[in-house]
């Protein structure tokens, strides 16, 4: 199926709505209907977006005129932050899912992009931007300052302004059946891995299985959470399954050859973290080390960061992060976006 933006039929009453090019923010998401009965599995980065996926739906497919029932695959706002427009229905995630939603809500990221913004105007670290930021909240401002040019390109295109985070109000913890209408779903929460929460959405009968960001198709997966371990697990348990149709986080509809590509992906770069951890390489520099050949046709290689940093964490122990500000410091550094390196 070509790779194009829009509603696409994978089966009876199951669609995949598909956003290129699959890369920052631009999310997957899906419907799944059965008679006036309809669920939709995630909404998108903001209300705009969001608004334009729910009217193209309803445009091509009855049931979706009244969502009955919205599954968030995890709490990244790209899978939940058009929640508003669909206040109504009954939404459901994760129990781990749910309450990792509060910590990075809107508010913060139109902060985060209004002193990103300020800096790449101002030019420096000027009372005047330390004061901005002060004023709004915004923590770790030197982070902020060197990441701002990255950040604006892969959200610029967002509108964060005006966003309302609406909570699930159904969670559960491990399986949890549903059905719509006739159809028979099944909610199988498998991380933590790529966020505390994640859950994938599996339509038996229909042989077709929605997997929220355990799939990353043509980029590279990014694990905010881990343990890596389990999102081998995930990987496997959806190669396990009798499905034909699989609709992946980011990127194009998959097959099972596509899923064993991340789940290799995943194990080299754990193994390859492992050895640099053990040699005493730094996080920065490990992930410099990290031959990605094999993975050059890939987008967003900077997550490479994020993924030893999660690792070491793991390998150590330590406590998780508290912020992903320096995250995005760091990837700007990795991707040569960052101010220090575009005023060299």
């Amino acid at each position: 199926m070509a790779y194009e933006k829009g509603l696409h039929e994978l089966a009876s009453g199951c669609y995949a709505y598909l956003q290129p090019d699959g890369s920052w923010g631009w999310n997957n998401a899906g419907l799944i209907c059965d008679g006036e009965a309809s669920l939709l599995v995630d909404t998108l980065f903001d209300t705009r977006l969001t608004a334009q996926m729910l009217t193209t739906m309803r445009d091509a497919v009855p049931a979706a005129k009244s969502i009955g029932t919205v599954v968030n695959t995890h709490a990244n706002g790209d899978h939940c932050w058009g929640n508003q427009l669909v206040r109504d229905a009954q939404i459901i995630a994760s129990r781990r899912g749910a309450a990792e939603m509060s910590e990075l809500p809107p508010s913060l990221m139109v902060k985060l992009d209004k002193v990103a913004r300020l800096s790449m105007r101002l030019g420096g670290l000027g009372k005047g931007l330390g004061w901005v930021a002060g004023k709004l909240g915004v923590e770790l401002l030197e982070a902020v300052v060197e990441a701002a040019p990255f950040v604006v390109e892969i959200f610029g295109d967002f509108q964060f302004e005006g966003i309302e985070l609406v909570l699930p109000t159904r969670t559960f913890d491990d399986q949890l059946s549903l059905t719509v209408g006739d159809k028979r779903v099944e909610l199988i929460e498998v991380g933590p891995a790529h966020t505390k929460g994640d859950v994938i959405v599996h339509v038996p009968d229909d042989r077709v299985v929605y997997c929220g960001d355990i799939l990353f198709i043509g980029g590279h997966p990014i694990v905010w959470e881990g343990p890596v371990a389990n999102w081998i697990a995930a990987c496997e348990r959806i190669e396990a399954m009798d499905v034909d149709a699989i609709v992946p986080g980011h990127g194009p509809l998959t097959d099972k050859a596509g899923v064993r590509r991340v789940r290799e992906y995943l194990s080299y770069v754990h193994d390859q973290a492992r050895q640099r951890y053990d040699a005493g390489m730094g996080v920065f520099e490990a992930a410099r080390d990290i031959a990605l050949t094999d993975y050059a046709e890939w987008g967003e290689a900077e997550r490479i960061v994020v993924n030893v940093d999660t690792l070491y964490r793991e390998f150590s122990g330590a406590a998780p992060r508290k912020s992903a500000v320096p995250c995005f410091a760091a990837m700007a550094r990795y991707a040569g976006k960052s101010r220090s390196q575009i005023n060299a």
